[in-house]
């Protein structure tokens, strides 16, 4: 027999992840007793201003906490004001994504009727895709491994790439079942690996182990790009794509503008996932500018939730959960295309709050 009561670490962090986690709470917490599921949500501190106030940006208590609950749903982290001696901003998400090795960035991307996006191509309606990023190598895993050589002049910054086939294979292998799973919904379940093979050794070592990962999913169609030609024709043809894999910076990158083609961060949901864990969380960050007003666009932060009950609901057999996770985005979906609201970065007046009426309202 499946669980009925899931326990969820909330880690709201800074500026309006604050405000889109609560309201994702508010979302879940009306929607649990029409599915027949509890949400045992607890708060723990991490994030910039808790590193101002206690001098620590993420407390092993909170960690703990992350690794006891079923799922970790997190706000947005970092204030452009607070730095480490090194200069670079206080991101602990990074901190749990290696601590609970939290393999894959999973971004996934949809354009809503109702909402208009850049692109005047009447295609643009069909944009439905998901990037795949490699979290824990990569670039970033040169973050406080970077070195100085040199002075004066002669001075020089490195910080190296880091690319493994253990790493690459695992999330090869996720970016393909993920297609596969896709292709089982009418999907077109097909994954596009990005890279720089041309150029760099270790994407060529990237490629390779792709290639290779790629046999064992014969039912999957598969291609390769160059990382530049894929910045070109995600904006020239995104609808042509379904699930992308790439490394960790080139991930980074992409996945923000991907977010650009449904009309901004505000919309562009995420989850970093690994074998024992799982977190969930808007891809925008604490926009600090506008905290506190009420008018933050919580859809991202929603969405996040949805995803986190499609995860919760494989690892624990619950199907329950994933219709929860459905009836969350067509409610979405619904008030969207009805002109119910309308975010004001689509230059509507909706604030945090009637989205998250509209969402309950629709369930």
């Amino acid at each position: 027999m499946s669980k009925t009561s899931y326990s969820i670490a909330v880690l709201p962090g800074d500026g309006i992840g604050v405000e889109v986690i609560d309201a994702t709470i508010d979302v879940l917490q009306a929607l649990a007793p029409r599915i027949g599921r509890h949400f045992d949500f607890a708060k723990h501190p991490a994030g910039a201003q808790h590193y101002v106030d206690s001098g620590e940006s993420l407390p092993e208590s909170t960690l703990a906490a992350c690794r006891a609950a079923d799922a970790i749903l997190f706000g947005a982290m970092g204030l452009p004001n607070v730095r480490q001696a090194d200069g670079t901003e206080i991101i602990p998400q990074l901190d749990i994504r290696f601590a609970l090795d939290l393999y894959a960035g999973v971004r996934p991307i949809r354009t809503f009727a109702g909402l208009p996006g850049p692109l005047a191509d009447a295609r643009a309606a069909q944009i439905d895709l998901v990037l795949v990023r490699e979290s824990t190598e990569g670039l970033f895993h040169a973050r406080g491994r970077g070195r100085i050589e040199g002075t004066g002049d002669e001075a020089a910054a490195l910080d190296t790439m880091k690319i493994t086939h253990k790493g690459t294979a695992r999330i090869c292998d996720f970016a393909l079942k993920l297609a596969r799973q896709r292709k089982a919904r009418g999907k077109p379940g097909r994954v596009t690996n990005v890279d720089k093979a041309n150029v760099f050794l270790s994407m060529a070592f990237w490629r390779q182990v792709f290639e290779e990962r790629a046999k064992a999913f014969p039912d999957v169609a598969t291609e390769n790009a160059y990382v530049d030609a894929m910045a070109l024709n995600l904006v020239m043809k995104p609808w042509a794509y379904d699930v992308l894999v790439t490394e960790n910076m080139f991930g980074d990158i992409l996945s923000d503008l991907i977010a650009a083609l449904a009309g901004g961060m505000g919309m562009a949901p995420s989850a970093d996932i690994g074998d024992d864990y799982a977190l969930f969380q808007p891809a925008h960050g604490t926009a600090p500018d506008i905290a506190g007003q009420g008018i933050a666009n919580p859809s991202a932060t929603i969405l996040s939730g949805a995803m986190m009950l499609d995860w919760l609901a494989a690892r624990h057999g619950d199907s329950t959960l994933a219709d929860g996770a459905r009836a969350i985005e067509d409610a979405l979906s619904s008030a969207f295309a009805k002109g119910i609201v309308r975010p004001r970065e689509f230059g509507g007046s909706s604030g945090t709050a009637d989205i998250v009426r509209a969402v309950v309202g629709g369930l």
